[in-house]
């Protein structure tokens, strides 16, 4: 039964008759429809690998600033009704309309809105955001919310299971009918007494482990809400549980069995169909370790495990020898993760109600078992205005808006069972966050992994969770508190209090943290003001959760709190066909520090040929940092995703989604040391990653490498050896030849090429310095070194290859306007040989590119010249792109929409790329020529990439398990 808040809330002295809502982006009179430009698009989506068409849909309507992929994903997700039928929902207006309008009804009808005035200001407001792509609400709410359905609204549940064989049971069955509705759970076995321990019967317990196996059976057969991906699920064991070291090994275990029936010829990829026979595949295992634990590890003492029914020592170990087996496990297959209990519950608001025992599959929401979290996240980005400063004022009135809403949410909401229905109702745990703070540090030129991207990131993560509860203690003056408050209101002041001290320790480094640190200082203080008269609405504000799917939705460039994945984006076009792009926020980010035009045009040409920043023409080592990523040739090292983690952690009501990736050969001691220092840093929970440490993995390469190196190692002996030399091929005594005169960064010097009859380049003399002069004697003897080579068939792409963008003096602008920057002569010289001597696939590969290329490649999106019927595509399709999603939004005080804030909509360096490339994963593949290791879509066949702790679809929008 729903509770009316209002009456209950009408009695309360002082107490205000409901919130004033204030306008943010929206004007009078003028519904936010009206302000965008609407077109009709057709959604056909396909597995590339089968080329079944898997969904349908003509002529649905989105607003012209949305990319391709949102709409796509958007349609196939969340619009409801049978396709074909005319309840099928046919655009983005009828699927907000839904939601918004049971947000508002819902905050009418239980007293939250000073008036009537004031719930139209809310509707218009958060449909503004909503189809502007400032924030999305999690994938529940849009399944779920104003349909026939349960409204169900919340992503995140937390189990719980007793020592008892009705509570075993009962676990199987709660956690299907949450596994059949789309969602996950996560719970904690350490009530079930180990194997270790005796029944009343007489005999011996059989243990949690043996009881994961059939829940773990449950979830691979149910999934999640009949999809083909698995089930989203999180076991935890405490540390001091008896059975610990049986529950580290029990996936690792599981993998060596994966290789032995892989190599016996057996199905073992992830979606295999032999990958069934294996258990335990189908949930994130955690160890919940305590300080007592992680002390004894660092003093290299015993550690006693308890039995479950008593709570005495039956078994002394070795902690530091734990701690290795739980690093080694992780090593081998990436489980266990770990939480750190005392940091959870020193955190906890609500501990006269119970401890803090486990979380969801992601790790993000840290509550009361028998809970649930509904959650939202907001487009950073879109708050990054024109002068590159972040608009922190307008971040603050949407955070309030949108924790509002969440808050409504659960005065209408369904729950999948009767308890966690109670305990969210009472507690009421939100878990508001953001997307997009890797795009928002590149585009401001902060690095990841440093100083100012951390002390950004702490502020922007403050002010976040400040003005969350700053609101949710005005919530409280006008509906009450949640039901829980009073006997907890001690214990939650004093956490409050804990988030003000944190903030007050924030080192702000620039005019940008400085002012939101100014204003998240001031939140902090109403928060704890406001608390004091009125409470707080909320047991829970907030969570960094992986944003997978709605940051799709939001065209977001990066997911949660993760980095850039890579500077290289794979986009697809309307019509068709796809092409690969440099995101428009590393032009924004070199713009920021310093560069001039041709620069970074130089720059972004570079990055576009070889995915990474690493000796691009110009770039200043030191400037490295910004441009730092997920994977490729400069990575972030774990330690710095462990840091940012770190950064934002005292700022948050629960945790923070992220795995920490480490490099394939990352040793056992590389990972205790990251869980030693999450721990010491005061993080929550932790995860890791060890590149190719799973054998389910669909990587085809590495299956045709082994394949060829069995067919190398069976092949015969041959016996007969027959050696071939180069022949040389010497020029004729009269030859045509063209000499170039060229200055680099002032100093002149001439170039003569010498060719064959048939245009092929065969020698080359270079004169630079005064005759007689070192300098001199090197150019020439460098000069006869090539032309031998030319001569005895080096080609001139491998030339071009290995000399260009070499650096040294002198250096800078040439008069050459096909090469307009050079790193040295060397560089120079090459780039000019390959213009006037190699055919234009051959130098697209190596990225060079006469000046009316890349004219014309601004103008169309491609170097080469075009057909006549996909001109206009293309030249519509650039341009959608530039102008970004703002063409209709003039409005200065609202989050920007235009091309220069829209990362990975931009055309920077925008070049078509193969159909053999359905991702950014697969192009970093192929620019870098290293396979990253993520699962295929079950869904669309696409190479997947991280998002969070799960991984994420570029293609269709799905997920490996997160909602």
């Amino acid at each position: 039964m729903t509770e009316t808040v209002g009456a209950r809330s009408s009695a309360r002295k002082g107490a205000p008759k409901g919130i004033k809502i204030e306008r943010i982006f929206t004007t009078p009179g003028v519904h936010p429809y009206d302000e965008v430009t609407w077109e009709s698009r057709d959604v056909v989506q396909t597995n590339w690998k089968t080329g079944e068409t898997i969904f349908e849909q003509r002529g649905v309507e989105f607003p012209d600033f949305w990319s391709l992929n949102a709409s796509t994903i958007v349609t196939t997700k969340y619009f409801r009704g049978a396709v074909g039928t005319p309840q099928r929902e046919k655009g983005l207006k009828q699927l907000v309309d839904r939601v918004v309008l049971t947000y508002t009804k819902a905050g009418k009808d239980n007293g939250y809105f000073a008036s009537d005035e004031d719930a139209e200001i809310f509707e218009h407001e958060l449909t503004y955001a909503l189809i502007h792509q400032v924030f999305s609400f999690n994938s529940p709410v849009w399944f779920n919310v104003g349909t026939a359905s349960p409204q169900q609204v919340s992503a995140c549940f937390i189990l719980s299971v007793d020592d008892s064989m009705d509570s075993i049971l009962n676990w199987y069955k709660e956690e299907g009918f949450i596994f059949k509705g789309g969602s996950g759970a996560g719970l904690n076995l350490s009530r079930i007494r180990s194997s270790k321990e005796l029944l009343s019967s007489g005999g011996t317990a059989s243990g949690p482990v043996s009881f994961m196996r059939g829940a773990d059976a449950s979830a691979g057969t149910i999934k999640s809400g009949g999809a083909t991906r698995r089930a989203a699920k999180m076991v935890v064991l405490d540390v001091d549980h008896p059975d610990i070291e049986e529950f580290v090994q029990t996936k690792a275990r599981e993998e060596d069995k994966i290789r032995a029936l892989r190599d016996a010829g057996f199905d073992m990829d992830l979606g295999g169909q032999d990958i069934v026979s294996v258990q335990y595949q189908n949930a994130n295992n955690s160890v919940r370790v305590t300080d007592e634990f992680m002390k004894a590890v660092e003093d290299g003492t015993d550690f006693g495990l308890r039995a479950r029914m008593t709570g005495e020592v039956i078994e002394k170990i070795d902690a530091r020898g734990l701690f290795t087996k739980i690093a080694k496990a992780a090593w081998e297959c990436a489980d266990p993760g770990i939480q750190y209990d005392d940091t959870i519950n020193a955190w906890h608001t609500n501990p006269e109600t119970g401890r803090i025992t486990a979380s969801n599959p992601c790790s993000e929401y840290m509550s009361l078992d028998n809970s649930s979290c509904n959650l939202a996240s907001l487009n950073l980005l879109k708050f990054l205005k024109d002068d590159d400063t972040f608009d922190a004022a307008t971040f603050e009135k949407v955070v309030e808006l949108v924790i509002t809403a969440m808050d409504i949410s659960i005065c209408f909401a369904d729950f999948p069972t009767e308890s966690i229905g109670d305990t969210t109702r009472d507690y009421r745990q939100l878990g508001i966050g953001y997307a997009n703070l890797g795009a928002l540090l590149m585009a401001t030129g902060h690095g990841y992994d440093s100083e100012g991207g951390r002390s950004l990131a702490a502020s922007i993560t403050s002010l976040l969770t400040g003005a969350s509860y700053k609101r949710s203690a005005e919530l409280a003056g006008v509906v009450g508190p949640y039901a829980g408050y009073a006997r907890n209101a001690d214990a939650h002041k004093a956490v409050m209090r804990k988030h003000k001290a944190a903030n007050g320790e924030i080192k702000t480094l620039d005019a940008m943290d400085s002012s939101i640190h100014a204003l998240a200082t001031k939140a902090w203080a109403d928060v704890v003001e406001l608390g004091d008269k009125f409470g707080y609405r909320n047991a829970q504000a907030s969570v960094l959760a992986p944003t997978g799917t709605i940051g799709f939705m939001m065209d977001c460039d990066t997911t949660g709190i993760e980095p850039d994945f890579s500077l290289v984006k794979f986009k697809k076009l309307v019509g068709g066909g796809s092409m690969q792009i440099v995101n428009l926020t590393i032009p924004r980010a070199l713009k920021k520090l310093g560069y001039q035009q041709e620069q970074i045009e130089a720059i972004v040409e570079y990055i576009a040929e070889h995915g990474h920043v690493i000796d691009a023409p110009g770039l200043k080592p030191e400037h490295y940092e910004v441009f730092d990523c997920a994977m490729g040739a400069r990575a972030i090292s774990p330690m710095g995703h462990v840091r940012m983690m770190a950064a934002a952690q005292p700022f948050l009501s629960g945790a923070i989604s992220k795995t920490v990736n480490l490099p394939e050969t990352a040793s056992v001691e590389e990972i205790e040391d990251v869980y030693l220092q999450g721990w010491k840093l005061g993080l929550k929970a932790l995860a890791v990653y060890r590149d190719n440490c799973k054998v389910g993995q669909p990587l085809s390469d590495a299956k045709a490498k082994k394949e060829a190196a069995v067919v190398e190692e069976a092949a015969p002996v041959v016996e007969k050896v027959i050696e071939f030399r180069p022949v040389r091929k010497r020029l004729p005594k009269r030859r045509s030849s063209q000499t170039t005169s060229f200055t680099v960064g002032g100093a002149e010097g001439y170039l003569t090429a010498g060719a064959y009859p048939d245009g092929g380049l065969g020698e080359l003399f270079l004169k630079f310095g005064k005759q007689g002069s070192t300098l001199a004697g090197v150019m020439d003897a460098f000069s006869i070194a090539v032309s031998v080579g030319l001569q005895y068939g080096v080609p001139l792409e491998t030339y071009v290859d290995k000399f260009t963008n070499q650096r040294f003096e002198p250096a800078g602008l040439t008069d050459d306007p096909d090469v307009r920057m050079a790193q040295s002569i060397m560089d120079y010289v090459f780039r000019r040989l390959a213009l006037d001597h190699l055919d234009f696939d051959t130098r697209s590969m190596l990225g060079i590119y006469t000046a009316d290329e890349r004219a014309r490649q601004l103008e169309t999106g491609s170097y080469e010249p075009i057909s006549e019927e996909s001109e206009d595509e293309i030249e519509d399709e650039i341009e959608s792109m530039q102008q970004g999603v703002g063409t209709s939004s003039k409005k200065p005080e609202g989050p920007r929409h235009d091309a220069a804030v829209k990362s990975g909509a931009g055309a920077a360096d925008a070049r078509q790329v193969s159909g053999e490339i359905h991702s950014s994963a697969e192009l970093m593949e192929k620019l870098q020529g290293m396979a990253s290791d993520a699962p295929m879509c079950l869904t669309c066949g696409t190479k997947m990439r991280p998002a969070g702790s799960c991984y994420v679809c570029e293609g269709c929008g799905s997920t490996s398990g997160c909602s």
